[in-house]
């Protein structure tokens, strides 16, 4: 099997959210977006509106939203209430960060009951649910694992980006082998290069979080391969 450029593009969450980013930013990512015709950008909250307004004639380019990012530790109830902003603002996809002190601390229906409030909040949108596998023990992420799976979300994300570091080709074949085939995956965080995202969606990831440079990196290496990537 063989992915286009084309169709890797379509699984790249472009992303934007260091605490740093300012609209200069925005403006080059959404610029990026609809060169490279990126199948969604990832911004933090304050900037949803604004990326919505540079992407009004483009509907193709999905906007995500960021609920409790980066630390998942909010109320419930705040969480609840940044996913309805989220939604009202615009965005088609949501992704949230699932609260891993509770985890950690075995509070495990206090947390799938987080995670689902936001679920059907957002209903029929999309989630993907970060479990920064990288703090996790094995029996944690799969845990983290289960709660994705029964409270209905899209996807298990791997991280938010921010952790001391990236998202490794074991990571995702921990993840793929307590899920399954009964939910997605995303890869997010130390993703640099086109070798590491096919590797990726080799063990089981169907879609990427990567940043400007590394998005441009991969989509210039995609464009250099006539007969696209294997699979």
């Amino acid at each position: 099997m063989f992915l286009t450029a084309k169709d890797i593009a379509k699984v790249i969450d472009l992303s934007c959210v260091r605490t740093t980013s300012n609209k200069t930013d925005i403006e080059e990512m959404v610029a990026a977006a609809r060169k490279y015709s990126f199948g969604q950008v990832s911004v933090m909250q304050c900037f949803i509106s604004h990326t919505k307004q540079l992407l009004k004639d483009n509907s193709q380019i999905h906007v995500v939203g960021n609920v409790s990012f980066p630390s998942g530790s909010d109320s419930t109830t705040l969480k609840v209430f940044q996913a309805k902003e989220m939604v009202s603002a615009g965005c088609d996809e949501i992704d949230m960060v699932m609260n891993i002190g509770k985890l950690r601390s075995g509070e495990l229906s206090e947390v799938e009951t987080d995670v689902r409030a936001v679920i059907e909040t957002v209903h029929p949108l999309q989630v993907k649910v970060i479990i920064e596998i990288m703090y996790l023990t094995r029996e944690e992420t799969e845990q983290a694992c289960g709660i994705c799976i029964r409270s209905g979300a899209a996807f298990v994300k791997t991280g938010t980006g921010w952790a001391d570091r990236g998202t490794t080709l074991e990571d995702i074949h921990l993840i793929k082998s307590f899920v399954g085939d009964h939910i997605k995956i995303k890869a997010s965080g130390g993703i640099r290069d086109l070798d590491m995202l096919v590797q990726m969606y080799k063990a089981g990831a169907r879609r990427f979080g990567v940043n400007l440079a590394s998005g441009i990196k991969l989509m210039e290496e995609c464009l250099s391969l006539r007969s696209g990537v294997e699979v």
